[in-house]
């Protein structure tokens, strides 16, 4: 029997075709996240990741770990509740990967957060939490403003101080890869789809690995590709259904400096937020937000960004005003549901958009194909068994090997 088929009773023998419960497309947090609870239900997987693990938006987040206090203000209140309770989960599960921070929050004269309002909301974000010791918030003494890392003090009105997470979101995603792989599933890079016909019976999926061209079939395919959701569409048939999208790129940059008492969540020119984050012994500064229409392959940090993220960080601390080198600068994409109106996205808008995860299969009984849009880091976990719910139906009955609830992530 051959290796990574132990719970499967009709595997096939060696001179067939593998044949898997479940086929992910993507190495990203979310395909591992997916080949982890796949593989914890007991059903044979496999991953096909055409670069590296994280390769792609996993490793060029903000790296943190959180409930997303600014999606209060378009009241996403279910999304943050969910978040802050992964980030509960996820702090017991990784308490090497995951550490629990103080951010600060800056209130000026010209803030458009007024004090009452972030009072307000911290408050609701505390509610959302379950009241846990790690929501609580607090109100930062004036005599103690000179402690913040050179934070700018002048016409400065008020600092919150509140509680979320940081992470190494590529050592996360390869931690979930891992445990996945200790149950069985089969990590195929680099492997490139190439195409896939779907069937009732199986559906046979083609990619090129280490040059050559392999197949498999699957009962499931799942596409987690991230921003090259639409290029595996494109290559399967018949033609599944399609949600219109759009990309938006975040860029992140990373100078020297030190930053010792924690993150700062601050409002830049735009009135988005930007974090300024210890990252690595130096100062991570993201992110934008911006529509990209281009090859995902190609995404690159663009001049204006780089300069809108310095011309932030500066503002806020003036000792890092002047011939301030850029160590690193980095671009990632994310998937959001497109404003459907045709008209270009503003940073306003999109920064507004809804974060709600969208399931799509291929038809409403039975799916063959399920597709991932969008997604958080913090629900990577829920987001994987939200997949497997939605797939209970279609794939065989199996032994259950282990809860991701209580899967150490190492």
């Amino acid at each position: 029997m051959q290796v990574g088929f132990a719970r499967n009773s009709d595997a096939p023998d060696k001179q067939m075709t593998e044949t898997y419960d479940v086929v992910v497309i993507g190495g990203g947090i979310h395909g591992a996240g997916i080949a982890q609870a796949a593989s914890a239900r007991g059903f044979s997987v496999m991953v096909l990741e055409q670069t590296g693990i994280a390769s792609g938006t996993s490793s060029r987040s903000s790296k943190l770990i959180h409930g997303g206090l600014r999606y209060l203000e378009s009241r996403q209140f279910s999304l943050v509740r969910e978040c802050l309770r992964e980030r509960t989960l996820l702090l017991e599960l990784a308490p090497q990967l995951i550490e629990l921070k103080p951010f600060y929050i800056p209130v000026y004269q010209d803030t458009t957060r007024r004090p009452w309002l972030l009072r307000a909301g911290l408050s609701l974000y505390a509610v959302l939490g379950g009241l846990h010791p790690a929501t609580r918030f607090r109100r930062i003494p004036q005599d103690q403003w000179k402690r913040l890392d050179g934070l700018d003090t002048a016409h400065l009105e008020a600092v919150f101080q509140y509680n979320d997470a940081q992470t190494d979101d590529a050592a996360l995603t390869r931690a979930v890869m891992r445990s996945a792989q200790r149950m069985g599933a089969q990590l195929k890079m680099p492997a490139t789809f190439t195409s896939a016909h779907l069937d009732d019976r199986y559906n046979t999926i083609e990619y090129r690995h280490n040059g050559t061209i392999e197949t498999c079939r699957a009962t499931v395919l799942v596409n987690a590709a991230g921003p090259w959701v639409r290029q595996v569409l494109s290559r399967i048939t018949p033609a599944p259904p399609q949600l219109k999208i759009e990309l938006v790129q975040g860029t992140h940059i990373m100078v020297p400096g030190t930053l010792t008492q924690g993150i700062y969540y601050v409002e830049a020119q735009d009135e988005r937020v930007v974090f300024v984050m210890p990252w690595q012994g130096n100062i991570l500064v993201g992110t934008t937000e911006s529509i990209y229409q281009g090859d995902p392959a190609d995404v690159r940090p663009l001049p204006q960004e780089t300069a809108y993220l310095m011309e932030t960080l500066s503002h806020y601390f003036p000792c890092y005003r002047s011939g301030l080198p850029i160590l690193e600068a980095t671009a990632g994409l994310r998937v959001l549901p497109s404003s459907g109106d045709g008209t270009e996205s503003s940073a306003v808008s999109v920064n507004a958009r809804l974060r709600e995860t969208v399931l799509q299969s291929d038809r409403r009984n039975r799916p063959r194909l399920l597709t991932v849009y969008g997604g958080k880091l913090t629900t990577y976990r829920l987001t994987a068994e939200r997949v497997m719910a939605h797939l209970a139906d279609v794939l065989p009955v199996r032994e259950m090997v282990a809860d991701t609830r209580h899967l150490k992530l190492t």
